[in-house]
């Protein structure tokens, strides 16, 4: 299942796969909740699921993958990015990334990236070898 076709679906069809999944009252929940509580079950049910973003990386050494539909601005849809992996795929803010996501556990608010399968719309061995090459 991939994240941003998901979002693109209805109110109706999100209710509707919800349903499906045996998601309960899925219609008194708003759209995020109802993405939130599909991704989530998909998750339990070891569905691998797809995202990806542009990224932002703060100072602390982390990063977020931020949605073109939310203008890149922070919001609920973001998606985390661990210090490890941005360190060792050489990402920066502004790097077009994709991957494998995994629902959030107990404590945390974010989707996670669990796997990197694209950078700039490359493999990520040819994307970093393609920023060895760039003079900064």
């Amino acid at each position: 299942m991939n994240l941003q076709e998901l979002k693109q679906k209805s109110p109706s069809e999100l209710i509707s796969q919800a349903e499906k999944l045996g998601i309960k009252n899925p219609s008194t929940l708003r759209k995020q909740e109802i993405l939130f509580s599909i991704l989530k079950k998909l998750a339990d049910k070891n569905e691998q699921i797809t995202g990806g973003g542009v990224l932002e990386v703060l100072q602390d050494g982390f990063g977020f993958l931020r949605a073109i539909e939310s203008n890149y601005l922070p919001g609920p849809d973001d998606i985390y990015v661990s210090p490890s992996q941005i360190r060792k795929f050489g990402l920066r803010t502004g790097d077009s990334v994709e991957g494998e996501i995994r629902a959030p556990k107990d404590a945390e608010r974010y989707f996670a990236l669990l796997k990197v399968s694209q950078i700039n719309f490359e493999t990520p061995e040819k994307a970093r070898n393609l920023k060895k090459h760039l003079i900064i």
